[in-house]
């Protein structure tokens, strides 16, 4: 561990991150940086002339390199904000848009509408930069495709926050993509406008489509051409949420995401097909340029996403390593692809793909070999099953914290899935490439054409089976930021021990094990002592919640089965942590925390109790009162309408206590309110 971080690539990407980390979350102005990052220059190349001249290395210099690194993470960040961009479109928005767009990309719909990401190209004939989230209502059998360009009048809104607390948020992941606002339309309120002259994009979205129909015409269907396109294309539209559900809990999720397996595999098969090309004169270099060439097509038709991207980039780099024969340290492969990738994409760092790709591939590298030399098996079948077994706990340990604290589950049953499907993923891989081409050349034998669907269908089969064993896999596991950190120490600092036994090792690794213990500590005692009152948002209900430390009391007009694995309270007891939760379909009418008193006035409009004063009301299932009375009468100091009420009446509600200088609070405009 030490050797790998006096890597100079290593210390430099270091520097990028943190650099990448300060600008995410800091406004920095262009102005600024650009005379800070020129002075730095000036002052490396000071350094470096003297450190030349004395021929000794010099300390300033490295210094003066990482500091300079670190204030390129922080410009990259900058350059590519979308928003610093004096053309971007919101910049232009006005109360009435006459909007140009022209689709980007075609992405999962929804219940309701067909969704694209969209490129913003006028605004009220203003030419304009950005990407919008382009939302048409599921009103036709029009499907709009990649280069598709319209017309239409539309308000620009922006993506709400999460109603709930510790809910996904989607706007935060949003904007890390460069999109800031979303559109509504349906397919009656645009018009189509002619295509533009040429995209890539569009080319490789035609030529998936054409891979697509030819699949469906030779009888693929269902999961099992959503499989293909996921394997071979990059795209899980297709796929049903209940098989994306049995490969996340089989822990074989990583499968359907073209990834560094994917690729490496590829290049194997590249490498292999174009060997004869080296008998001929600069031969090497002609397979070398087009074994890259290939990579970066197959790239470019997979989607370009992150996972593909980062992979293809560092087999680029083992590709040119291995046809110039000169030894590549792993270590320096996978960090320079990094630095790259961040620096031209900074928002790489953030996309949850990007972080257990390059944590897997790293504690393989590093932890690998270290399991295999346990026990190296004499016969060949034996050591191929053992290899696949030692690479998928290697790289478990390398994204377990993480993956418990994006996923908060653990499928303890992944090593059955990988090492059935892993060996089978190359003939897989190859064998839909040749049934790709045959299908686009229409000379697939439909006896092909069964058995590798039949070999889709089976891999589907064993995945299905063992997510349905649901004993092991272990689901709302709660997992906080500090939990990941000691986790990772805790994992580094055992596989230290694990190389070389020794006391300072030893203390290391018991020292990481007591700051995992502290950290759990600390978090149960702050769990126990904080209350909270919540009124959760709830669409058509009414939730309320009271909280006394581990304990929860949950009031709601729900169905209780149907509560008790809804969203809202599974993602707030996996955020907090465990809670003993007690649920109630009847919400009481008077509460009382922390000397707040609290009326809930529901349908029955009852609010006039003797002696009660109370500093909060609630407003349940739209009672019909006269608001004014009712504030003339307590004199409350809020007043909360939750989304079991009409809309009416909320917009009713709003505007009387503002005249009445009343604070008003809608859970469904701001979110859950909560007191503590």
């Amino acid at each position: 561990m030490r050797l790998i971080l006096r890597f100079i690539p290593v210390q430099l990407t270091f520097s990028l991150v943190l650099g990448i980390l300060f600008g995410f979350y800091n406004a920095i102005q262009i102005n600024y940086l650009s005379i800070t990052i020129i002075s730095l220059l000036v002052v490396l190349a000071l350094s470096y002339w003297q450190s030349n001249k004395s021929f000794l290395p010099n300390l300033s210099f490295n210094i003066f390199t990482y500091i300079l690194s670190f204030f390129l993470g922080i410009a990259t960040v900058v350059i590519h904000n979308d928003l610093n961009n004096q053309y971007h479109y919101s910049h232009f928005i006005t109360d009435e848009n006459s909007t140009v767009l022209v689709i980007d990309k075609v992405i999962k719909s929804s219940n309701y509408h067909n969704k694209y990401e969209a490129s913003v190209l006028e605004i009220n004939d203003i030419l304009t930069k950005g990407t919008v989230l382009l939302n048409i209502q599921k009103d036709s059998i029009l499907r709009l495709n990649v280069d598709d360009k319209l017309y239409l009048k539309s308000d620009f809104k922006e993506v709400s926050s999460p109603k709930n607390p510790y809910y996904f948020d989607y706007k935060k992941y949003l904007e890390k993509q460069q999109i800031y606002h979303q559109l509504f339309t349906s397919s009656n309120d645009f018009i189509s406008l002619p295509k533009r002259n040429f995209s890539f994009k569009g080319l490789a979205a035609k030529f998936r489509g054409k891979i697509r129909k030819s699949l469906i015409k030779n009888e693929f269907k269902d999961d099992e051409l959503g499989v293909i396109n996921a394997l071979l294309l990059g795209q899980r539209q297709d796929i049903s949420p209940e098989l994306l559900e049995s490969y996340a809990g089989a822990g074989a999720i990583h499968i359907l995401a073209v990834s560094g397996l994917h690729v490496g595999i590829i290049l194997l098969i590249l490498n292999f097909l174009f060997t004869p090309l080296e008998r001929l004169k600069n031969g090497k270099f002609l397979k070398l340029i087009i074994v890259v060439f290939l990579l970066w097509i197959f790239a470019f038709i997979a989607g370009m996403s992150a996972s593909v991207v980062r992979a293809v980039t560092m087999f680029t780099a083992v590709a040119i390593g291995m046809q110039v024969n000169k030894p590549t340290n792993v270590y320096n492969t996978l960090v320079i692809s990094m630095f790259f990738l961040l620096l031209f994409k900074p928002a790489f760092l953030f996309d949850v793909g990007f972080q257990l790709s390059y944590l897997a591939v790293f504690f393989i590298v590093w932890l690998q070999p270290l399991l295999y030399n346990l026990w190296i098996p004499k016969w060949k079948i034996p050591d191929f099953f053992w290899k696949l077994l030692t690479v998928s706990i290697a790289a478990q340990f390398g994204v377990i914290p993480l993956s418990l604290y994006y996923f908060h589950q653990f499928p303890s049953l992944f090593f059955i899935s990988n090492l059935v499907i892993i060996p089978v993923l190359g003939v897989i891989l190859v064998g839909g490439i040749i049934i790709i081409a045959l299908s686009l050349l229409d000379v697939l034998p439909s006896f092909l054409a069964k058995i590798y669907y039949y070999l889709i269908h089976s891999m589907n089969w064993v995945v299905n089976w063992v997510a349905q064993q649901e004993d092991f896999l272990f689901k709302d596991i709660p997992f906080s930021w500090l939990m990941v950190i000691a986790s990772y120490i805790l994992i580094i600092f055992m596989i230290r021990f694990f190389e070389k036994r020794s006391a300072p090792r030893l203390m290391s690794f018991l020292t990481a094990i007591l700051l995992l213990q502290v950290i759990t500590s600390f978090q149960k005692r702050e769990r126990q002592s904080i209350n909270e009152f919540i009124v959760f948002q709830k669409s058509r209900s009414s939730v309320i919640a009271e909280r006394l430390g581990e304990k929860m009391n949950v009031y709601h007009t729900l169905d209780s089965l149907n509560l008790s694995k809804d969203k809202m309270l599974n993602q707030y007891k996996v955020g907090v942590g465990n809670l003993n939760v007690h649920m109630s379909d009847s919400v009481p009418n008077i509460y009382k925390f922390k000397n707040k008193r609290i009326l809930i006035v529901d349908s029955l409009a009852v609010y006039k109790i003797k002696d009660l004063n109370p500093e909060i009301v609630i407003l349940q299932q739209s009672p019909k009162i006269n608001l004014i009375r009712l504030i003339d009468s307590l004199k409350p100091q809020l007043i909360i309408a939750d989304g079991s009420n009409y809309k009416s009446y909320i917009k009713y509600w709003g505007e009387t206590c503002e005249q009445k200088n009343t604070p008003f609070y809608h859970t469904g405009q701001k979110g859950a309110y909560i007191l503590k």
